[in-house]
């Protein structure tokens, strides 16, 4: 009886199978148990005079690209990716998502997009810059149409590698130490207080003499093998990735570096990275901001990649290992956000493009959270591992008590999701001072911490629903 009634539940999850992919397009049908992974690499490179961060493109040092993966098993597709960007806010986030959620033939909550946070690298938020238009400053910080390029670059280089997934047979997991890399930005007093910020680099003896601070100092690795060969490396690591920046000459900065490093190293196989909770760590005790140092940081990155690749822990996997988890969460709105402080600060003529921009991009999230908007966050589930997606300039403190939560897991952080809330802090970092939590930095209110720890317990601890694709 139990052999008949299992065999019937096999035999109808591949009729349900079979017919999604046939609806969807996919040629190579899967068979229960199969998982499959579609990966892409498009160039985004910026023309010269597009606005990246602080300055119009004024040179192009390294090119830019959005990468990452597509994971299709007996649940909806998920994609997995890392752009080139300062920041991806707004219904910037949300129009990324959602068209390569179609072009994945997928849903939006199935789709983690997150930026690297290189300072000389494009932002993308279409309301933002919308109201620029409106003051007659379009193209100043933002660009819109180059923005809708970059999506539709990305999205069809999905569809177009949809009629060939590659099988994946195994699964593994690395880990190594990033030496000489990450410090934490916020040094404090006696008196419990910020006393000096060390930034990304820093020329200052005291901050450079002292401790690395609070930090995550591994570097973890997903890879996606086909039988002997590896398809795909996805690399995890908290830091912002600045040696030096802010003239407009693009580059994807030393973590791009020792990724493409492993990309050559490694032919026929894509290396994705991805940046952890970095809102608080940087690389100011190891970096002096000179031009020599970008590719001493890049080596020390690529490194502790090759250990990660070489040490992991390979098994096998199937489709019934993926499981997706969403948490459709409204974070608390600072307190210090005007509505209409922030709208006649857009309207004066008399403050500089920045200084609008930014009470601009403050209205717009302040407009959305206080309507009640939602940020997905989310986690892919895969055997022992957990690979949470954050939004925001995340402290490091997440990504650390995310791994204590979940002592049996190999727990894997991407923030930098939706750009919208700006530096997420600790609740007592909003007492200490310091830039991060500065009105000028955060969005969000110091309840934050409470709210965003309970879902990612839940993300991290709790065995998800699985849900297989219907015809």
């Amino acid at each position: 009886m139990f052999q008949n009634n299992l065999h019937r539940v096999l035999f109808l999850k591949l009729i349900a199978l079979s017919s999604f992919y046939l609806l969807t397009g996919l040629n190579q049908s899967l068979i229960a148990g199969d998982l499959k992974i579609i990966t892409f690499n498009e160039e985004i490179t910026p023309e010269l005079g597009i606005p990246v961060a602080y300055a119009p493109a004024r040179k192009i040092i390294t090119p830019l690209y959005a990468r990452g993966v597509v994971l299709l098993s007996d649940e909806r597709p998920v994609v997995l990716c890392a752009v080139d960007a300062i920041g991806i806010g707004n219904e910037g986030y949300d129009t990324w998502r959602a068209k390569l959620a179609e072009a994945a033939q997928t849903t939006a909550d199935r789709v983690a997009v997150h930026s690297l946070h290189q300072h000389d690298a494009p932002r993308f938020d279409f309301a933002t810059e919308k109201i620029m238009e409106q003051q007659g400053l379009g193209g100043k910080r933002y660009d819109n149409e180059y923005t809708r390029q970059c999506i539709q670059k990305v999205a069809s280089a999905i569809k177009s590698k949809w009629d060939a997934p590659q099988t994946i047979t195994h699964l593994g997991i690395g880990k190594a130490k990033v030496e000489k890399v990450a410090s934490n930005r916020r040094l404090l007093g006696e008196n419990g207080k910020v006393r000096l910020m060390r930034w990304s680099k820093s020329k200052s003896p005291e901050a450079i003499k002292a401790p690395e601070g609070t930090i995550d100092p591994f570097l973890r690795s997903l890879c996606f093998w086909n039988q002997d060969h590896p398809i795909a490396v996805l690399s995890y690591y908290a830091t912002h990735p600045q040696s030096y920046y802010g003239q407009g000459d693009v580059n994807y900065e030393f973590t791009g570096m020792a990724r493409e490093a492993r990309n050559k190293a490694q032919p026929g196989t894509l290396n994705v990275y991805f940046n952890g909770a970095a809102g608080n760590i940087a690389a100011g005790k190891y970096n002096n901001g000179s031009k020599k140092m970008r590719p001493v940081l890049a080596s020390r990155i690529e490194s502790a990649m090759e250990k990660a690749f070489e040490n992991q822990k390979v098994e096998e996997v199937t489709s019934a290992d993926l499981n997706w988890k969403t948490e459709l969460t409204a974070l608390p709105v600072s307190t210090h956000l005007n509505p209409e402080a922030l709208l006649a600060i857009v309207n004066d003529h008399k403050k500089n493009v920045r200084e609008r921009s930014s009470a601009a991009f403050k209205l717009v999230w302040y407009r959305r959270a206080s309507a009640g908007h939602q940020i997905p966050i989310t986690c892919l589930h895969l055997k022992s591992a957990a690979i949470l997606h954050l939004p925001g300039e995340l402290f490091i403190e997440y990504q650390l008590q995310a791994q204590k939560l979940a002592p049996d897991k190999t727990v894997f952080m991407a923030a930098y999701g939706d750009y919208g809330p700006g530096y997420i802090c600790t609740e007592i970092a909003y007492s200490q001072g310091g830039y991060e939590s500065s009105p000028r930095a955060s969005r969000v209110a110091p309840e934050v911490e409470s709210v965003l720890m309970k879902v990612i317990e839940k993300l991290v601890t709790s065995t998800p629903q699985r849900h297989q694709s219907k015809p």
